[in-house]
């Protein structure tokens, strides 16, 4: 076996070129491997068995550990409290503390930030252009504030099979405030419509009741939950909705068709609702997948030690 030879100096300068002492190292040995894992157990990555590595061995160190926690998945950080399988009131204060101590999302987690939330362009009417009446309206550039002082309620389903039942998610929102820009063309008797504005919308002491179901995948031995059907249910006291600009040549009829929507709000909201569930639906969903996707299910609670385990 080859090995490598360093030559290192002894005494005092002048005496070096006199007396030399040959040490010698084995070769470098790289390895990169996992020595410990399974499900939620801590991951150890054995690199670089050397008594001197180079910048090269640090960065294939480097690789190693990137790639096997890709393999393993993310996990969540010490400070999130994690909730034994079923655990409602457990899971409860998890979820809030979560809310509120990361209002901006951990990236990391696939949580996105919940102070802004981007919505997608959405279609609200959009009618036969035939008639004396018919409209045509359209959001775009929307966003929601108010995600970040959400309080959860009540959970159910969070069981060791969630997909024995549906996983219900309870909460509400103080102020829900949603801001966009619109796209209006249509006809009233003999006004026509053809305005572009902004949007203003707040849903006051806004609840809702999120009702999903859930499938399992399986990736490198860890179960992932993906959704394939969310259904929600909201109620709320107020809704506030203004238009700008609704009647372009018309500020009075703008303003006056504003306070016509908000005095009868209620039918406004029954005629719209399931629009708007569609849209809340997406963004809940949004909210959600992501961090489904990139943290095992079984990571995000405490493990279950089987009787053999204990006997073991």
């Amino acid at each position: 076996m080859q090995m490598e030879r360093v030559e290192l100096g002894t005494g005092s300068r002048a005496s070096r070129s006199h007396s030399q002492v040959p040490v010698v190292f084995p070769p470098r040995v790289f390895k990169c491997e996992q020595t410990a894992g399974g499900t939620g157990g801590a991951l150890g990555i054995l690199v670089a068995e050397t008594n001197h590595i180079g910048m090269r061995d640090i960065f294939i160190s480097l690789l190693c550990l990137q790639f096997f926690v890709a393999l393993q998945g993310q996990i969540l950080p010490k400070d999130i409290k994690k909730c034994r399988f079923g655990e409602s009131e457990c899971i409860v204060e998890s979820i809030n503390a979560v809310i509120k101590k990361f209002p901006r999302g951990i990236p990391a987690l696939g949580l996105k930030p919940i102070d802004v939330v981007d919505i997608r362009n959405s279609k609200f009417w959009n009618d036969e252009k035939v008639g004396a009446f018919w409209l045509d309206f359209d959001l775009f550039n929307q966003v929601n504030y108010g995600f970040e002082n959400t309080t959860i309620t009540k959970v159910s389903g969070f069981d060791e099979n969630p997909t024995s039942s549906l996983i219900e998610i309870h909460g509400r929102i103080p102020s829900l405030i949603h801001k966009g820009s619109y796209f209006s063309q249509g006809r009233v008797w003999i006004i026509e419509l053809n305005s572009t504005g902004e949007s203003f919308s707040d849903f006051q002491n806004f609840r809702f009741v999120l009702k999903l179901k859930v499938i399992m995948e399986y990736r490198n031995n860890k179960r992932y939950l993906k959704i394939y059907e969310m259904t929600p249910f909201v109620n709320m006291d107020r809704w506030v909705f203004w238009l700008d600009n609704f009647f372009e040549s018309n500020t009075d009829l703008t303003i006056a068709i504003n306070q016509v929507f908000n005095l009868h709000w209620v039918e406004f909201w029954n005629e719209l609702e399931p629009t708007n569930l569609k849209i809340f639906a997406s963004v809940f969903r949004d909210i959600f997948e992501d961090v489904f996707h990139k943290v095992s299910y079984d990571d995000m609670f405490l493990p279950v030690y089987k009787e053999s385990e204990v006997n073991d």
